[in-house]
Parts: structure tokens; C-alpha cells; sequence
């Protein structure tokens, strides 16, 4: 009966320890570090140095392209490898490319049967002299379309920027989402406590804001390392990130508030009905706000979040996961939390009687 009572304290322990070891040991898809020079003149002769990550040039037999928009592309004429994750590419540049503008932006492909495809999208630039449209069209299309080989493990996305701590994406996405359910959870035995007035519900509602605000701060930490590797800075001005820190002051003033109050009674209907109007307050400034401003944080400000592209099947696989173990484990930390307010509200209500 015990463990029947408990799966979900188990599931959340099982799906933790599955997140810990798949999320850290599985490795990164090959992809392209870097690419220098980046910026080109048409009409010459380029030579491209190719940096990869996770790469096996000399395994593979390679090819390589630049493309311009979904269909325009032109092969490499020569590809040197020189190390496991070093080559140079040379590519013969046509006068003309099939653009009404002097520059445009162009992508980097680099196919492999060994490490598959890789991209480096709108990396390259480069300058026409003057403008032709159909030759830049007829010197961008191949007669043949070319072949991309796809590497067929379960190995998570290379992402430029991101990298490595694309994982983290297992960990600060999953703590705020667990901070939210936890005060969803907060907000019903709120108002279970003022529609009955059963005391029971009040310190569940405590507990859960307390883990809550716990797995908040976490999200602000591992945001903040986020932050330093892909912005350059721990924390910025960001409306986002000002949103999530006012959201936590919010619920740091309900600590206080509670502990500012001595009637029992009096502790619970006022901090019940803070936490309802709380949860209202933060919601916006969390979901909304941020979508009406530009914002560097994914899923705001025209800031795409992660696409069908970004969050493939193996990040999925080790995502969703994530999101229910630590539910489960936010959901445990609150029960032993409301467990412990009980002992202690039993121990004063015998001092008072004694």
C-alpha cells in the first residue's frame, strides 16, 4: 500500500536520475564552430577555414556548399582536410548571385557520410558590384539536386551559441515550470482555506509557495549561467529577466507578510487572499509583458523559443521527463514541508494548552 501511495515520488526519483545521466552523457551532433573569413567579394576565388565541434572530417568523404535563400546554391571545388575538426573549403564565387541587393547573407553547408549535415546559416556575406538577377540565378542552380546525408543517432542538436549548455535547457525551462504548477497548486488550497476555513489547507498553501520560490531562485541561477555563456553577462536589463525577479520579490513579500502577522487566524485569510492576487499579478509579467517589448529571451519580443528545428526528438526525450520528475520532486519537497508545519502547529497548540 506504501508504494502503491508513493509511484509518483518514485517516478519523479526515476525520471531525475534518467535526466541526470542522459541529459549529461549524451553527446553533441557534429556542427561547425566556426567559419573565417566570413565577409566576400563576388567574382573570385574564396578560401573558407572551416572549425568543427564533435567533428570527424578525416572519416568522411565531404562535400560543401553555400546557399542563398531555400533554392540558389554553389559547390565547393576544393575541400582540404587538415585535422579531425579543421578543413578549408575553396569555392569559385560567380559574378552575379540571385539577389536585388549589392550584399546579402548566405549559408555554409557542410555534408559528411560519416558526421552527416552540417549548417551554419546566414554566417557568410557577400558583395556584388552590380546587379543581374537572371545570371545570378542561372550561376546558383545546379542541374542536379545534391544529396545531404543524415546522421541517424539519437545524439542532441548542435546549436551555434548555445553549445554545451544547450543541456541546461533540461533544468532551467523544467524548475520554472515546476515553479508555476507549485503555485497553481498554492492559489486552489488558498481558496479551499477561505471557503472553509479548514487550517490544513492554509500550511498546504504555505508549503507550496515556499518550494515554490525555492525552484524559482534555482531558474534565476541557472538562467544567470545561461546568460554569462551565450550574452556575455550574468544578468541584463532584459524585460524578461526584470519580469522573473519582480515575480519573486512578489512572493518574497509574502514571507514577510506572513511573518509580520502573529494571529493564526487572522496570518491565514490575509496570506491566502495575497497569494491569489499574487499569482494574478505574476502571470502577466511573466507571459505578457515580455511579448510586447523586444526581448533577447527566447519565446518573447519576436525572440523565437525553440522550434521543431531546436527542440528535436532526442532533447524531447530527455525534456519532457525533466518537466515531470522535478513536478514530482517540487510536489514531495512541499508534502515534507506541510508535515513539518503540522508537527510544529501541534507542538504549539499543546504548549498553549499546557
Amino acid at each position: 500500500m506504501t508504494v502503491y501511495h508513493n509511484w509518483w515520488k518514485i517516478l519523479g526519483v526515476v525520471f531525475i536520475i534518467y535526466v541526470l545521466v542522459r541529459g549529461i552523457l549524451t553527446p553533441l551532433k557534429p556542427g561547425i564552430f566556426e567559419i573565417s573569413p566570413s565577409r566576400f567579394e563576388s567574382g573570385n576565388e574564396i578560401d573558407i577555414h572551416v572549425e568543427g565541434y564533435n567533428t570527424f572530417y578525416t572519416k568522411g568523404n565531404l562535400l560543401a556548399y553555400i546557399k542563398h535563400s531555400d533554392q540558389f546554391l554553389i559547390p565547393s571545388s576544393k575541400i582540404n582536410v587538415t585535422s579531425d575538426n579543421s578543413l578549408n573549403v575553396i569555392f569559385n564565387i560567380p559574378k552575379y548571385f540571385p539577389d536585388s541587393n549589392k550584399l546579402a547573407q548566405f549559408t555554409f553547408i557542410l555534408t559528411s557520410d560519416h558526421d552527416g549535415t552540417t549548417v551554419l546559416p546566414s554566417r557568410i556575406i557577400i558583395h556584388q558590384d552590380s546587379i543581374d538577377y537572371q545570371a545570378g540565378v542561372l550561376s546558383w542552380t545546379l542541374a542536379q539536386k545534391p544529396v545531404f546525408s543524415n546522421l541517424h543517432k539519437y545524439w542532441f542538436p548542435y546549436r551555434n551559441i548555445l553549445h554545451e549548455t544547450i543541456r541546461n535547457t533540461f533544468f532551467h525551462v523544467s524548475l520554472w515550470f515546476t515553479m508555476f504548477w507549485l503555485l497553481f497548486m498554492s492559489v486552489y488550497f488558498s481558496f479551499k482555506y477561505l471557503k472553509t476555513n479548514v487550517k490544513d489547507y492554509d500550511l498546504k498553501a504555505f508549503a507550496l509557495v515556499r518550494t515554490a520560490i525555492f525552484f524559482g531562485v534555482l531558474g534565476c541561477l541557472t538562467g544567470a549561467l545561461w546568460a554569462r555563456y551565450t550574452w556575455g553577462t550574468w544578468w541584463t536589463k532584459d524585460i524578461k529577466l526584470n519580469m522573473a525577479a519582480i515575480s519573486l520579490l512578489i512572493y518574497f513579500a509574502y514571507l514577510i507578510l506572513r511573518a509580520s502577522i502573529d494571529d493564526e487566524d487572522r496570518k491565514a485569510r490575509i496570506s491566502g487572499a495575497y497569494n491569489i492576487f499574487a499569482l494574478v499579478a505574476v502571470v502577466p509579467l511573466i507571459f505578457v509583458l515580455p511579448r510586447l517589448t523586444d526581448s533577447l529571451h527566447p519565446g518573447n519580443g519576436g525572440n523565437p523559443a525553440f522550434g521543431a528545428e531546436d527542440m528535436d526528438n532526442a532533447l524531447r526525450l530527455v525534456f519532457y521527463p525533466s518537466v515531470i520528475g522535478f513536478i514530482c520532486l517540487g510536489c514531495w519537497m512541499a508534502s515534507l514541508l506541510y508535515r513539518l508545519d503540522r508537527i510544529q502547529l501541534k507542538f504549539d497548540e499543546k504548549d498553549n494548552n499546557s
